[in-house]
């Protein structure tokens, strides 16, 4: 950008800063890139969507095995090929309306900047901003870009958002403002002069998204499977299409009478059978979901696995200013000293000044009626001297009035009860302002003298302590409730804070946080990352935290084991929540924490966050079940296809069965059960109790299917054709692997409600109208057996729904499986 800059056509200073930037210059900088523009997307692109749900390896290996039935077997048996376009369509679309929802929510709650252009005043998006733009600060804007301030009347800037501390810093003509301050006081303007990639700001956010992958475990759990599936499927699928072509005469046979036809239709219902095509897709649409239904409460998700990522959160970590406050002050209280007339009208005056302070505003509440006179002379505030001072002539409020910190203005009354006072309220986290008042000193003007300079040589001498007022920084209203929420829930809470450790923890006990002392002073906290940690494990509250401790802090607790989220609002927090397994941004912080952030709550409302936890449940629990329904499925079709391939048997189904067992035991009950509510209780190790009961069942299903198998090949009807006996043995065998798996979708599906015990009867309906209807028989290639084999079929069946029972009770004795919710 330095080159860019240095293209520039020369502007004269003066006007410039008088008038702002011309049409001509504006598009000059446009021209040269120097726009404060980021690119940040945030969500994925429409072909990053298409790609992920499109152009899988599943779906690149069931699409190779459609091709294949649709050139040479019957294209009723490519039915599974509706089921692939499906989940694809469903996965595009879902995350679609995910991505609408999230980018229009992104786009209203985009920020705008203030300047003056060609000798006007404009207002326009923050990403417009350019180099040399003139900003006009006034009391409550954010800083939308570095710059020089050009000119400032009792400016003051919040840089809590930098440096944590939530006390206001003067700023003088020449002084830098970084982006992400905010104005608290007064008015002036300022010459950007870092924009885009190279402001403060994004500088910290290129930083911070370095490594923006949320950590989760369904997601790696079921990278995992896929992975391990992956690497079966090459030597499996090759044993199933030798022991198929074997099965049907050997290679030469079969590929000279034409019968590799059908043996290549029955190593692809082998192949789709091992597949679980729909468990990343489902896993996406849960996540998709929550996040749509978290955006209608105001929560932006910026990658879907957080949602899963706060309910596996046993430790979080709150900044104190603006996440447990609002980054306000309100008045406490108020004690009277001494009876002077008038004085309430004076604290009025204060608070509806234009340029009134967070501290002086917060009286507007509290005193309403203004005086009738106006003031002869004042003096605005000043952080040097912590006071801002009117006059008032002849008349009801005559003489001197000046408010601001009582060892300022009360210096010279070492022994004053407004300073004892004062100095007891610190000490329990309160702000003390003292309102004193002087005899008016002729002579003084009728006229009103506005002289902002004046406070060098403004004498405090003699005044008289009228009021004590004390401040307190405004506590959000539903953070009480919501941290004894997870309080209730077993997650420990630590609030941290870069202000006094005494403020810290008189806003923790506002919040109904248990500890004992003052708060910890976190300048003695120890570098070293384990002992640290030891620290930590006694204190909870703690202040002076610099933004490196923060971090520091977040990793210690995570070596502990601890996962942990952070709350934010300030650049000061963005590494924290960088670093956080789950990072949670207020809507009013900054733009690099908001970046940075897995959530971002954009109406500041602590009370969503248990929603965001039963969200996290809903998709933990259901993703759970779901993933036991599809492996039971892999794992019972990779041991059939292994036992048939080492035979060399016929393979017992067409795809077309498979088709109709997959969707009336796993893919239809799957999607209503990914989007059930569910609110058990997060417990670690999802691969393990997932593989606990998958590869037990399906091993289950799956000697079910081949004793029935066995025994129609051992002891066929002597009346039936060959061709014959085989329908009725892929019957026997497809009644088996549906009414078993059938079984294991009624044991996952427990706890019944009335939805999911509809969900269960419907399955099971559909399974008697697909035997019972002549149409639906005749489609799937179904020819219900009699006499032996259809006993030995019910007596196999019986047995395996009973030792599934079995295994699904030892489980849950166990704690591997569960149905509290």
């Amino acid at each position: 950008m330095a080159a860019a800059r240095a293209n520039l056509a020369p502007v004269d200073e003066v006007v410039l800063e008088r008038d702002g930037l011309t049409a001509a210059q504006v598009r000059e900088r446009h021209d040269a890139e120097l726009s404060n523009a980021v690119r940040h997307e945030s969500s994925r692109s429409m072909w990053a969507i298409v790609r992920a749900n499109v152009f899988t390896l599943f779906n690149t290996v069931l699409g190779a095995c459609l091709v294949l039935v649709l050139i040479v077997g019957d294209p009723r048996d490519a039915l599974f090929g509706f089921i692939v376009l499906a989940n694809a369509a469903i996965g595009v679309v879902q995350e679609y309306r995910a991505k609408r929802t999230l980018d229009r929510l992104a786009v209203l709650h985009a920020p705008r900047a203030r300047v003056r252009r060609d000798a006007q005043e404009v207002e326009l998006a923050v990403a417009d901003v350019v180099y040399d733009d003139v900003l006009l600060l006034r009391t409550g804007d954010q800083i939308p870009a570095d710059a020089i301030v050009v000119d400032a009347d009792s400016l003051e800037i919040d840089e809590s958002l930098l440096t944590g501390e939530s006390d206001p810093v003067e700023k003088h003509p020449g002084d830098l403002a970084l982006s992400g301050s905010a104005v608290v006081a007064g008015f002036g303007t300022a010459r950007v002069h870092r924009v885009g990639a190279e402001s403060y700001a994004s500088q910290l956010t290129a930083e911070a998204r370095r490594f923006s992958l949320v950590n989760s475990e369904i997601r790696n759990s079921i990278n995992q499977i896929i992975l391990y599936i992956t690497w079966a499927l090459i030597p499996i699928i090759l044993l199933v299409i030798n022991g198929q072509m074997s099965a049907h005469g050997g290679w030469e046979r079969a590929l000279a009478s034409g019968e590799w036809r059908i043996a290549v239709v029955s190593a692809v219902a082998s192949i789709v059978a091992m597949i679980p095509e729909g468990l990343v897709l489902l896993t996406s649409i849960s996540f998709g979901m929550a996040a749509v239904s978290l955006a209608r409460q105001q929560v932006l998700v910026q990658e879907l696995p957080a949602v899963e990522g706060l309910a596996r959160v046993d430790m979080v970590c709150l900044d104190k200013t603006g996440t447990l406050t609002e980054g306000r002050m309100e008045l406490a209280s108020t004690r009277e000293f001494a009876a002077v007339p008038g004085w309430e009208q004076v604290l009025a005056w204060q608070g509806a000044h234009p340029n009134a302070n967070a501290t002086s505003g917060a009286l507007a509440g509290s005193y309403t009626a203004l005086p009738s006179e106006l003031p002869v002379e004042e003096v605005p505030f000043n952080s040097a001297h912590k006071f801002s001072a009117v006059t008032f002539g002849p008349g009801g409020l005559a003489g001197d009035w000046v408010l601001g910190a009582p060892e300022m203005v009360l210096a010279a009354q070492s022994q004053s009860e407004a300073l004892a006072a004062a100095h007891d309220a610190a000490g329990r986290g309160l702000r003390a302002l003292v309102l004193a008042h002087r005899p008016l000193q002729p002579p003084h003007s009728a006229e009103i003298s506005i002289t902002p300079d004046e406070s060098a040589d403004f004498s405090v001498a003699g005044l008289e302590p009228v009021a004590l007022l004390l401040f307190r920084e405004k506590v959000r209203p539903d953070a009480a409730q919501t941290l004894a929420y997870f309080r209730e829930q077993g997650v420990e809470l630590k609030i941290i804070s870069g202000d006094n450790p005494r403020t810290v923890a008189a806003v923790a006990r506002e919040v109904g946080f248990e500890f004992t002392g003052d708060g910890y002073d976190a300048r003695g906290l120890p570098e070293d990352l384990p002992a640290m940690a030891d620290v930590l494990a006694k204190e909870s509250v703690l202040g002076r935290v610099t933004p490196e401790q923060k971090k520091a802090i977040v990793l210690a607790l995570q070596s502990r084991g601890h996962v942990v989220a952070m709350t934010g609002d300030g650049v000061n927090d963005a590494l924290a929540l960088k670093h956080a397994d789950i990072g949670i941004a207020m809507g009013s912080g900054a733009a690099a924490t908001k970046a940075v952030s897995r959530l971002v709550l954009l109406d500041g409302q602590f009370s969503h966050l248990p929603s965001v936890v039963a969200q996290g449940r809903r998709v933990i629990a259901n993703v759970e079940r779901v993933a036991n329904l599809f492996l039971t499925k892999t794992t019972y079709a990779i041991i059939i296809s292994v036992v048939i391939g080492v035979l060399m048997w016929r393979y017992p189904f067409l795809p077309r069965q498979l088709s109709i067992v997959s969707s009336m035991t796993i893919g239809i009950p799957a999607f209503f059960l990914a989007l059930l509510p569910n609110a058990r209780r997060y417990q670690p190790g999802f691969l393990r109790r997932t593989l606990m009961f998958a590869i037990p069942s399906g091993t289950i299903v799956a000697g079910c299917v081949m004793a029935v198998y066995s025994f129609a090949r051992a002891f066929p009807d002597p009346a039936l054709s060959v061709e014959e006996a085989v329908t009725v043995a892929q019957t026997a065998t497809t009644m088996t692997v549906l009414l078993v798996a059938l079984w294991v979708l009624g044991t996952l599906a427990r706890p019944f409600d009335k939805w999911r015990a509809l969900l269960v009867g419907a399955m099971v309906l559909g399974l008697v109208l697909v035997m019972a209807v002549p149409f639906a028989r005749n489609f799937f290639a179904l020819d219900i057996p009699s006499g032996p084999l259809l006993a030995a079929t019910m007596g196999v069946t019986v047995a395996g729904c009973l030792a599934i029972e079995l295994l699904y009770r030892f489980l849950k004795k166990r704690g591997a499986v569960s149905e509290r919710e």
